[in-house]
């Protein structure tokens, strides 16, 4: 059965990374640019939830009254649709292909290890890997106070470095943490801008699905949660609601194990990425044969591209000369109910069951949630 179409990220108007510049101009920032017409106020609030796709919002809206009561709009995530990337796209303002981080796990040129930039467990200077001035620095540079309230573990993460530096890091828990945080911060100095960051809803459903009875109870709490920030916020404050990615479920019989069939490796010096959406870096000479094999597993069930073909499709926004060599030789984005596992390499990841990564509607669109009060 085909896949479902793609969903090209509408870097420039309609992406995440277009939320924040939207709200520096919103906050009156000199030089930036309110694409996406947020109201205009001196304190913003930006919640993120995790894993909270517009499709599944728009199919279990009665789970949620308060989000599904807010002024909505669909963006799109940027490619892959998954968290580091998103993130660092959301801080800098820019695509993945400028920003730097374009996956989950990615190639370090220079060394040839692996980088997981969410654990950031490869001696690499997130400085230096995303070099670029965030939007953070840019709003707390005009005077706006700038915080980031999120697990106290993140404060010295390589992540929060590349995509959150210039906001002071707000370490917080519990979810009465995090509002007793929020409430603070968003009254500091005479403009504010509060970043506030929770991943249950994408824990949950990695671990038992977004479509199972777990996940919808989960829903419910974010739905709470966003509702309880907005209280905790002064009267005159806007709070905009977005997400990282959405998210779909794979069965175990749909899940393809790299590493249990030698010819899928053959060729290969490194798998990163996700199941959803790999990396694949070749042994030089090999990538032909390498995307031939792989077109021939998957059919229509996949997008099998190269790197240079995945780049002029835009799935990156343009990509700089420093960042091109950290995509995959071959690019592999599934479209149907498939995911590409590596169970030896990987075993915590193939026994995941909400997934994301690609490029179908579930997982790339994410809402814009507004609140001005």
């Amino acid at each position: 059965m085909p896949g479902p179409p793609t969903v090209l990220p509408a870097y420039g108007g309609g992406s995440l990374a277009d939320v924040l510049p939207s709200v520096a101009g919103a906050l009156s920032v000199p030089g930036e640019q309110n694409q996406l017409g947020l109201p205009p106020a001196s304190r913003y609030a930006v919640l993120l939830l995790d894993g909270l796709g517009w499709n599944l919002l728009q199919r279990h809206a009665e789970l949620a009254p308060y989000l599904s009561s807010l002024t909505a709009r669909a963006l799109t995530a940027g490619v892959p649709s998954t968290t580091a990337a998103s993130l660092t796209s959301l801080g800098t303002g820019l695509p993945p292909g400028a920003h730097g981080i374009v996956g989950y796990s990615s190639i370090v040129p220079e060394t040839g290890g692996l980088l997981n930039a969410l654990a950031w467990d490869a001696p690499v200077d997130p400085r230096r890997w995303q070099p670029h001035p965030t939007v953070f620095e840019r709003i707390a540079a005009a005077g706006v106070a700038t915080r980031n309230v999120s697990k106290a573990r993140f404060d010295k993460s390589g992540l929060t470095a590349a995509a959150f530096r210039g906001s002071a890091h707000r370490g917080a828990d519990t979810v009465d943490d995090r509002l007793d945080a929020t409430r603070f911060a968003s009254r500091e100095g005479s403009s504010s801008l509060v970043y506030v960051y929770d991943s249950q809803l994408d824990y949950t459903g990695h671990g038992q699905g977004c479509e199972s009875w777990q996940w919808r109870k989960e829903l419910t709490a974010a739905d709470s949660f966003a509702q309880r920030v907005r209280a905790a916020l002064p009267r005159d404050a806007v709070l905009v609601v977005v997400a990282d990615h959405g998210m779909i479920d794979v069965a175990p019989d749909d899940r393809i194990d790299l590493d249990a069939d030698p010819t899928l490796t053959d060729g290969l010096r490194l798998i990163g990425g996700e199941s959803r959406f790999r990396h694949l870096y070749c042994v030089p000479g090999a990538e032909q044969d390498v995307a031939t094999r792989y077109r021939e597993l998957l059919g229509d069930r996949a997008l099998v591209l190269s790197r240079a073909e995945a780049a002029a499709r835009g799935w990156f926004g343009p990509v700089e000369e420093r960042v091109a060599p950290r995509i995959g030789d071959v690019v592999v984005a599934s479209l149907g109910p498939v995911a590409l596992v590596a169970g030896r390499r990987f075993p915590q990841e193939a026994g995941l069951i909400g997934l994301h990564g690609s490029l179908t509607e579930d997982e790339m669109a994410i809402p814009l949630l507004v609140d001005a009060g």
